[in-house]
């Protein structure tokens, strides 16, 4: 819906306030990269007869989504509204 001239539309506000854009990029990047190297660390010192897959997707699927959420606070901080 259009805001024509005169009207007002309603604010946006994050849900995350900026000083802390800072704090949760380098948190969350490096406790994605930590899980992402037990993962590999995982997948190199098992044999293929001992991996399991639940466990390999549940530990890529959470170190995806810690670097990806790391990644979106980065690109806040630095001024790259997405």
């Amino acid at each position: 819906m259009a805001v024509g001239p005169g009207e007002f539309g309603v604010p946006l506000f994050s849900p995350v306030s900026e000083p802390l854009h800072p704090l949760l990029a380098v948190l969350l990047i490096t406790i994605g990269l930590l899980v992402m190297a037990s993962f590999f660390i995982y997948e190199v010192t098992s044999t293929k007869f001992s991996r399991s897959l639940g466990y390999e997707f549940a530990t890529g699927g959470l170190a995806s989504v810690f670097l990806g959420f790391g990644t979106l606070f980065l690109l806040l901080w630095t001024g790259v509204y997405v």
